[in-house]
């Protein structure tokens, strides 16, 4: 039997009003967050417009370091792994807005192979003993690494020993992250990476763009990066 049209093909069916209203209210609703600029797209360019904005890196006129450069922090590999940075690890769940827009504590850190110098990757040293601003940091001497101002915060480098509650996702380690409060855990000291030079060296001024060990002063840890323990991230 022949299927007899009932209705012209003008004619509108079924919940033709609901499906309206809601189509008009998903387009209110994505121009409403388009001019906050809370669309997930606009969130990734604004990430990527600030964390990856260029720093200039302090260049030592003696070749050693002291209180108030700023640096990068980069493990030089091995025979199968490339060159990578320490940086800050952030997603735009990790923003906030007030009271200006920057990255919302705590903020975990991994290493990236781009070494380019960067709000992610450029750190201060900073003092934790007195030591003024400017004058040369030693093996062995407690310090703290610090954050730009600005977007990046000011956060601390900070770390603590690894529980069942706190470690590192991956690989279950103690964990690495930044805090905004200057404290023993965001304690660090240089050593030098030879063991059997470290005791003549200790007290010594640190050299710049050496091969050293970050040791953290509570946990005597060393400052590390896993290359089989990988994250994916916007950058």
């Amino acid at each position: 039997m022949a299927c007899k049209r009932i209705f012209r093909p003008k004619v509108k069916t079924g919940n033709w009003n609901e499906d309206l209203i809601l189509e008009e209210e998903t387009m209110k609703h994505y121009f409403e967050k388009k001019e906050k600029g809370e669309l997930l797209v606009q969130k990734v360019d604004f990430l990527k417009r600030n964390i990856l904005e260029p720093v200039n890196l302090s260049v030592p006129n003696d070749g050693q370091l002291r209180f108030g450069d700023v640096v990068m922090l980069v493990n030089v590999g091995g025979e199968n792994r490339q060159l990578s940075a320490v940086g800050i690890n952030i997603d735009v769940n990790s923003l906030t807005k007030t009271p200006s827009p920057g990255i919302q504590t705590p903020c975990g850190v991994s290493a990236a192979r781009g070494i380019q110098p960067c709000i992610r990757t450029a750190f201060i040293i900073t003092s934790v003993d007195g030591s003024p601003e400017g004058s040369n940091l030693h093996f062995d001497q407690s310090f703290a690494l610090r954050t730009t101002g600005g977007f990046a915060r000011g956060l601390y480098l900070t770390s603590d020993l690894q529980s069942f509650q706190k470690c590192a996702k991956k690989s279950g380690l103690q964990e690495v992250y930044l805090d905004n409060s200057t404290c023993f855990l965001s304690w660090w000291r240089i050593v030098h990476f030879d063991p059997q030079e470290r005791l003549e060296y200790e007290g010594q001024p640190v050299p710049a763009n050496e091969k050293v060990l970050i040791m953290h002063c509570k946990t005597n840890q060393a400052l590390a990066v896993l290359g089989d323990q990988l994250l994916w991230y916007f950058f």
